[in-house]
């Protein structure tokens, strides 16, 4: 019983271990990605300040060296543009009858390439990216210069915002089994088909791509036959070990039964004609006659 509990207790901190492990690798990718966002953001808005853009005009903004390979763009609309035309710029299209949660007068749409950076910032186990991870985040452009922006979320009354992959070709039977990725904010992702077109679908702001489930080698079939033939043969070695360990063990114990038989009766011996017998020296149990009437 105690034995099982001690089993039981491992079990309990090794699952403890692990489970904790997997959060806290998740926990480091999304800080990672939530980092990101926020200087994204950041060198987003000091380039509309510079620049005092126009409404509806797409800027790049200007990145450090470190980030180089990643594009990152940033248009200003008011909210009833977004509402009566929608939002076409950088690899995205968000439909009209678009309206911004809460509601700003005007808004800032940040737009993203990760670039070669993608699979640094985001993964998915059991799929590879065949595409650079896209994405826009939406803002309060009330005030660029603020120091705090509050991120704004968009409510497309049911249309599904359009995002068209850059430079992402399909061979033979691929198109088939690709799908389309949203990384959500919170550290989650969802799974949906590619339309016909090539062309995924949203119904909100966040990062996305495509992705292809990675394909298991198989083992060549003589591989396997001589894996089960090494096993079977370790058994019976196993088997034959254990049965001649078992054997010897049986026989040890019946050699010190005897030996110790014979330490513990010690019996004279005697000549009977040309024969050496065994002889007791004294006799055990001594006559006694019974009493009674003769």
């Amino acid at each position: 019983m105690p034995s099982n509990m001690s089993w039981d207790f491992i079990w309990v901190v090794v699952f403890t271990l692990c489970c904790c492990c997997s959060s806290l690798v998740h926990s480091l990718d999304n800080t990672a990605s939530e980092s990101l966002n926020s200087l994204v953001q950041d060198f987003a808005f000091k380039s509309l300040v510079k620049r005092r853009p126009q409404t509806g005009a797409l800027y790049d903004a200007l990145l450090p060296q470190n980030l180089s390979g990643m594009d990152v763009s940033v248009v200003r609309l008011r909210s009833r543009r977004l509402w009566n035309k929608g939002a076409n710029f950088s690899y995205f299209r968000i439909p009209p009858r678009t309206v911004s949660i809460p509601h700003v007068k005007r808004l800032a749409i940040v737009y993203q390439n990760l670039g070669n950076w993608s699979s640094h910032y985001y993964s998915l186990p059991g799929y590879s990216l065949i595409s650079s991870v896209v994405g826009f985040m939406v803002f309060d452009a009330s005030n660029v210069t603020d120091v705090s922006v509050r991120n704004l979320t968009l409510n497309t009354m049911g249309q599904p915002i359009s995002i068209q992959f850059p430079n992402v070709t399909f061979t033979g039977g691929i198109k088939s089994r690709v799908s389309c990725v949203a990384f959500n904010v919170n550290g989650t992702f969802q799974l949906t088909q590619m339309s016909s077109s090539g062309v995924c679908h949203s119904r909100d702001q966040g990062h996305f791509s495509v992705v292809l489930p990675l394909e298991k080698k198989q083992r060549p079939w003589y591989l396997l036959v001589i894996g089960c033939g090494l096993g079977i043969f370790g058994l019976i070695l196993v088997g034959y070990a254990g049965y001649s360990s078992m054997r010897l063990l049986k026989s040890k114990r019946i050699q010190a039964m005897e030996k110790q038989a014979n330490e513990d009766l010690v019996l004279e011996s005697r000549w009977v004609g040309n024969s050496k017998m065994p002889s007791a020296a004294v006799i055990r149990t001594q006559p006694a006659l019974e009493s009674g009437i003769l």
